[in-house]
């Protein structure tokens, strides 16, 4: 059964944009001892549909946790009144991020 050890805030953006490093996103979840990680994050204009920069980091996050070990299950982006999740949509590159 997945059951969650935490919940973390790792930052704080802007109106329109927040610096997302993998080594912020990571080190709760490491100093946790936790297996895997579900992101989430808002857009402030209510429209939940990824932008680039989502896919891209949500990208590089999937393979910065390969690398630790540390599997990325989703990634969800809420808006006003719907939400979009990187796993339902097919989104997550599920090769980088499940062959530990």
């Amino acid at each position: 059964m997945i059951q969650p050890v935490g919940f973390h805030t790792i930052t704080i953006g802007t109106l329109s944009s927040s610096l997302v490093h993998p080594r912020e996103v990571f080190k709760a979840a490491l100093l946790d001892s936790s297996a895997a990680v579900i992101l989430l994050h808002n857009h402030t204009s209510g429209d939940p549909a990824p932008s680039r920069e989502d896919r891209e980091c949500t990208q590089r996050l999937v393979k910065s946790g390969k690398i630790l070990g540390v599997r990325v299950l989703d990634h969800i982006v809420f808006g006003e009144t719907e939400y979009f999740s990187f796993a339902d949509a097919g989104c997550l590159d599920l090769e980088a991020s499940s062959s530990y």
